[in-house]
């Protein structure tokens, strides 16, 4: 079995260990000069549901170190999605799901055979892998792929918080803004500028309020 790590980033996960994330992600060459093309899981996947079997959650790739189930495992766009839920009961999940929550672990990590490859000048085009797991690890070794929470408080805070009359200070705005992946030069040019215009005016600042939350979805999204 090879494995491939992507790297973690965790906002927040639910208080019953449940998450969001992306164990691989497509189109991106990683620090092996290799690259996880669409489709890749699509066959394992199929074959995993036809044959009612499980792919791992492990520590570590250690495999007398389960740590949770994988509740749902899908292609997208993107990569290759999961809903996960460490299992509170184990003492080794209570200490993932803790360190994940302080962002004192690096990321994730899938344990695979590989079906077919495909050379394209120094890089290895992997189309076709056989999944056997995805599991928290210590160190990553591709950027992109992140756990995010099911439910974002945050965002829903900053939503509520809107419709009340009660917009969150600039700074607070700007620190979400930071935590969704945007510049910080770019983050305080938006809160001081747009955001800070928004809700002063009492006029513009449905609209402008509006715009705001759809703009923090987009970037959650992407």
């Amino acid at each position: 079995m090879k494995t491939k790590d992507f790297s973690l980033q965790v906002k927040e996960l639910s208080e019953d260990g449940t998450f969001e994330g992306y164990g691989s992600v497509f189109g991106n060459v990683d620090s092996y000069g290799e690259k996880v093309m669409p489709g890749a899981f699509v066959e394992s996947l199929a074959r995993h549901k036809r044959e009612g079997s499980n792919v791992l959650m492990l520590w570590n790739h250690d495999s007398r170190e389960p740590i949770g189930v994988w509740e749902d495992l899908a292609e997208d766009a993107k990569g290759l999605w999961g809903k996960g839920r460490f299992l509170l009961e184990i003492q080794r999940a209570r200490e993932i799901h803790t360190l994940a929550k302080n962002k004192a672990i690096g990321g994730l990590s899938i344990g695979y055979r590989e079906v077919e490859t495909e050379p394209d000048g120094n890089i290895r085009l992997l189309k076709k892998l056989d999944l056997y797991e995805i599991s928290p690890v210590t160190f990553p070794a591709n950027r992109r792929a992140r756990i995010e929470s099911v439910k974002s408080e945050r965002m829903e805070e900053f939503a509520r918080r809107l419709r009340d009359g009660d917009p969150m200070p600039i700074k607070e705005f700007e620190d979400i803004l930071r935590e969704a992946g945007v510049p910080k030069s770019m983050a305080v040019a938006i809160a001081s500028h747009g955001y800070a215009k928004a809700i002063r005016s009492d006029s513009e600042g449905e609209k402008a309020n509006d715009q705001a939350v759809r703009f923090l979805q987009m970037l959650q999204a992407g």
